[in-house]
């Protein structure tokens, strides 16, 4: 009688996996004939065309182990509608955050139910910019974690994010300080067909319609590939407006 194997592993989120179960390639009864959590089987109705794998029943912890194993007849396969659930999610909350006049960026929290990158975004250029990783631990417990930032000239704000399994973000509050850090200055090279930044800089480079046409870091930018039009230059704490002949 058994056909195939479905196996899925992940961490306990709070919520319930559903499946679509059709009829066997028989004609009698349906595909799924067993399903276990963590080796223990379910007691759960799964003879009918859909039915629910309720995790809540066992007890377990938000991020705990799970391999939920369905076992399915020749000729048939089930369909598990809601995977995601067992993915992490992003449960964490900041205990504190910080950052301090060097740029080191600092931030505690708790309650993470699995292991998922947070996001590092700085806000310039009038948008949050993503500058850096970090790969979160996944305990429940307390955790802390330090990024150094590079700095720009101005106000420098950041915050951390993580993304939820339909795309969605949870962002931290934004802390600030105020760098003593001078300005950079750009030259626009019309014969050369280039900018000159005053020192190295992070930059991008937009069109009319504001979609990217370069981005990168250093002291010169090379425009010669660009036809002639106006642009807008974002470096530094600054964007500019240009055109290039």
């Amino acid at each position: 009688m058994l056909a195939g194997t479905l196996i899925l592993e992940g961490k306990y989120q709070g919520k319930d996996l559903y499946v679509v179960n059709s009829v066997s390639a028989s004609g009698v009864g349906y595909c799924v004939f067993e399903v276990l959590v963590n080796g223990q089987v379910s007691s759960d109705e799964w003879n009918s065309p859909a039915f629910e794998i309720d995790l809540d029943i066992y007890g377990f912890q938000l991020g705990d182990d799970l391999v939920i194993t369905i076992k399915y007849k020749e000729g048939c396969l089930p369909k598990v509608i809601n995977p995601g659930v067992l993915e992490p999610q992003p449960t964490y909350q900041v205990l504190n955050i910080s950052i301090s006049d060097f740029g080191v960026f600092t931030w505690g929290t708790s309650g993470e139910t699995g292991a998922l990158p947070f996001l590092i975004q700085q806000f310039k250029w009038n948008k949050w910019v993503n500058v850096g990783e970090v790969m979160g631990k996944g305990n429940p417990g307390e955790n802390t974690y330090n990024y150094q930032t590079a700095e720009v000239s101005g106000v420098n704000k950041f915050r951390v994010l993580q993304k939820t399994d339909n795309g969605d973000l949870k962002s931290s509050v934004a802390v600030e300080y105020m760098s003593s850090m001078p300005p950079v200055a750009v030259v626009y090279d019309k014969k050369g067909r280039t900018l000159t930044f005053s020192r190295e800089t992070n930059y991008e480079l937009y069109n009319v319609y504001g979609q990217i046409v370069k981005r990168g870091f250093g002291a010169m930018a090379d425009l010669t590939d660009l036809l002639k039009n106006d642009y807008y230059i974002s470096f530094d704490n600054n964007t500019e407006k240009f055109y290039r002949k």
